[in-house]
């Protein structure tokens, strides 16, 4: 689990870190990234709603249900790529060039989603166009969060990271309001204006938030730790490589540390709904209603993690989340199964609150697994190879149903999986931690 010694910075160029800005580049980070979660998870609500039933008619319902949520996985599938992608341009070239490109990708793609036709217009062109969009959303997201993260610690005094990182993640919770926010007033139409039109509404929402959150990122300037690297020559020549090669004890360890924190939100949101809907008979807006709740709740959630991690570790916040969600899994989906609008909108809110312990301090682990210099490479594929890996997730509870004649304890099941794997994660992430030295904090 070695990595590569960074070269030690005379302290006339030694990066300078103020902690006005880094209030700054956090909250601007947070802004664009709350608008590309908010198209990323469109996707999910409507793999759920929409799709199965517009976009793979040909299908019988169960089917359809398989192949909206196997279209759903191909955006995780393609992070990865996007990790590698935009790692490189982000240790190479600047990590502020890598976040203007992610961010006119995902906003761009996500609003021709909402121009498609179905396929009743066009037949089998149409899901395969579908797919073609949201592997665009796949690459681009996968630079984004790393990115972000990237910008927002490399900003920060090393004692205020915790809250700085935990900012950026506030962006997930911010986009699933406003994305479920958009199902929920355009599910109030009439079921044959929903299907004619109205879900289209959310999608074309995207091309004017492209524009606010590119002018927002246009303003962020570069990291001053990045600056330095290219200052020193010591930017890594191909990092990916230079991940795979020196730090894949930590690669892997950033996997099992962001495990949690993804597939649990989306076995618990885009799972759940479609469980809800499709299986129990729940009213639709019943389960968007319970994660417009949650997502509120994960905001506070999310900043009190992150104060916690300054004091104990991000990596002992990260256990201790995937503990409490283990040992919750299967309460959790008994609740759901009652099927009470309360109960389930209490269990929702639960498992989303104890997902988000970990999730809320995984910028701040992640980011200090590795150096410097293969910072953004190396978070960008820790966090994207566990969305690859749990992006599935869903489809696969989904035909765990089909083996439990509807029962919900295979998700359950899965649920703890992932639970254990990163608290295993946070145990070994907070024995591995590194800091960057020699820098100057200039408040």
């Amino acid at each position: 689990m070695s990595h590569p010694q960074e070269h030690p910075s005379s302290s006339a160029t030694a990066p300078k870190i103020s902690g006005a800005d880094a209030g700054k580049v956090a909250r601007a980070a947070f802004v664009g990234t709350a608008l590309e979660w908010y198209d990323y998870f469109l996707f999910g609500t409507a793999a759920a709603l929409v799709f199965n039933r517009l976009f793979f008619t040909d299908l019988d319902p169960n089917a359809a249900l398989l192949a909206a949520f196997a279209t759903f996985g191909v955006g995780f599938a393609a992070r990865p790529l996007g990790a590698l992608l935009f790692g490189y341009i982000g240790d190479k070239v600047g990590r502020r060039p890598a976040l203007l490109i992610t961010i006119v990708m995902i906003g761009i793609a996500t609003g021709l989603i909402g121009l498609l036709p179905d396929f009743g217009s066009i037949g089998l062109a149409a899901p395969i166009m579908l797919a073609v969009l949201r592997l665009v959303q796949g690459l681009a997201v996968g630079g984004e969060w790393g990115g972000a993260v990237t910008m927002a610690v490399e900003h920060a005094p090393a004692e205020k990271r915790g809250r700085f990182a935990a900012l950026v993640q506030i962006g997930s919770p911010v986009g699933t309001l406003l994305s479920s926010g958009a199902f929920a007033v355009v599910l109030l139409l009439p079921p044959e204006s929903f299907d004619a039109w109205g879900w289209r509404l959310p999608f074309l929402l995207a091309f004017p938030l492209l524009l606010i959150a590119l002018y927002i990122r246009v303003k962020v300037e570069e990291s001053p730790i990045f600056k330095d690297l290219l200052a020193e020559e010591e930017a890594a020549k191909v990092p990916a490589f230079e991940v795979f090669r020196y730090a894949w004890g930590r690669l892997i360890v950033a996997v099992l540390g962001a495990l949690l924190g993804v597939g649990g939100f989306y076995m618990i949101t885009t799972f759940v709904v479609s469980y809800g809907a499709n299986t129990l008979g729940v009213d639709r807006q019943v389960m968007v209603n319970a994660t417009l709740i949650a997502a509120v709740a994960q905001i506070f959630m999310t900043i009190f993690a992150g104060r916690v991690a300054e004091r104990v570790g991000p990596g002992r916040v990260t256990m201790w989340g995937g503990i409490l969600t283990g040992l919750a899994a299967f309460p959790l989906f008994m609740l759901i199964d009652t099927r009470s609008p309360l109960a389930i909108t209490l269990a929702i809110t639960v498992g989303i609150l104890l997902v988000t312990i970990a999730y809320a301090v995984s910028g701040a682990l992640l980011a200090e697994l590795f150096p410097a210099k293969l910072r953004y490479s190396g978070v960008a594929l820790g966090y994207n190879i566990a969305g690859a890996t749990s992006g599935f997730l869903p489809l696969i509870a989904t035909a765990m149903l089909t083996i439990s004649n509807n029962a919900s304890w295979g998700a359950a099941v899965i649920l703890v999986a992932i639970s254990i794997l990163t608290a295993i994660g946070g145990f070994f992430g907070e024995r591995l931690r590194v800091t960057d030295k020699n820098i100057v904090v200039d408040d």
